[in-house]
């Protein structure tokens, strides 16, 4: 049976007045403080085997929907969309498509070029 997914309220409680900044950071820098409203979550960037809290999540609201900037702790960066047709999220720029596997009742993985998120989401049967 295909899951529907859609994101809890806890992704959409803090989708208000996020600060987008003109440039993008330096990828080349030290690894990047947490953004300022940003959550922490756990993710395995560059083809990291294991899991670890490195990476954090900005949300805000665009003309398109809710829109996710997950970031690595290099500077890297992926942009995705929530979804209300049961996909969960859907990459929000660029050619590679985001992989969004169902881990919990509670938590989606997401696969985009060789990175990978777990994020808070409410998986429905």
């Amino acid at each position: 049976m295909r899951a529907a997914l859609l994101l809890c309220s806890m992704l959409l409680a803090g989708c208000g007045g996020g600060n987008e900044a003109a440039s993008e950071p330096d990828t080349k820098a030290a690894p990047v403080a947490l953004a300022q409203g940003a959550e922490r979550i756990d993710c395995a960037v560059a083809g990291a085997e294991t899991f670890a809290p490195d990476c954090s999540v900005e949300r805000r609201m665009t003309s398109d929907g809710l829109a996710l900037t997950v970031r690595g702790p290099d500077g890297g960066f992926h942009r995705l969309l929530v979804t209300r047709d049961g996909r969960g999220v859907v990459a929000a720029d660029g050619a590679v498509p985001a992989q969004v596997t169902p881990v919990a009742a509670n938590r989606i993985e997401v696969a985009i070029a060789g990175d990978r998120y777990r994020l808070p989401a409410t998986v429905k049967q």
